[in-house]
């Protein structure tokens, strides 16, 4: 789910966000759902919404950092990280505004009727967060470089320095709701997955 080309203009950045997920939901899709691949999201220059009904994870660590955007720009992060979670409920989606066209939005959803998805070296760039949370065996002010229960700062990530860490043993994590400028995993099961693109704002929250 993450875009690596860059467009100069917003129509080229809702194709950068198009042809992968669309090709993912086509070509791959299964190969996704079996949590066969890797799987990121992002897009250049813009946050996006996430929220999930639970989130169940073990090995988690959270650090300040400096998400990279194209052209330079640094936009300050929390990024939360799992050795691995089990989500319910999950949605992603995105509203790309399109000259001369509107809004258009991109809305991927899985983990519902009772199913869930599961994700290893989970890795999630956020500015805001909202839920109802529990830490287990919670270690706050440890360096994120030092963090032994977490799967580590993720590459790319520039880590504040002297910044702010926490780790747990485990975290669970309900009525989760964030805005968020990356998300990334070893690997994604995604039980359940809808990937819907449509006219208008459609976002998750």
């Amino acid at each position: 789910m993450q875009s690596v080309a860059r467009g100069g203009t917003r129509w080229k950045r809702f194709a950068v966000v198009m042809v992968p997920s669309v090709a993912a939901t086509a070509a791959i899709g299964v190969a996704v759902a079996q949590g066969a691949l890797a799987a990121s999201f992002s897009v250049s220059g813009q946050n996006f919404k996430v929220s999930a009904g639970q989130l169940e994870g073990r090995g988690f660590v959270q650090y300040g950092a400096l998400e990279t955007q194209h052209g330079g720009k640094k936009i300050p992060v929390a990024v939360s990280a799992f050795k691995s979670a089990e989500i319910r409920d999950l949605c992603q989606s995105v509203v790309i505004p399109v000259p001369l066209f509107g809004d258009v939005s991109l809305k991927l959803s899985a983990g519902t009727n009772g199913k869930k998805v599961e994700a290893k070296n989970l890795y999630i760039d956020l500015d805001q967060l909202d839920a109802d949370a529990t830490f287990r065996n919670i270690n706050i002010g440890v360096a994120a470089a030092d963090s032994t229960k977490g799967p580590g700062i993720n590459k790319g990530d520039a880590a504040l320095p002297n910044g702010f860490a926490q780790e747990a043993d485990e975290v669970s994590l309900s009525d989760v709701k964030q805005t968020a400028w990356a998300t990334s995993a070893g690997t994604f099961k995604l039980s359940g997955l809808s990937l819907k693109v449509s006219k208008g704002k459609h976002e998750c929250f």
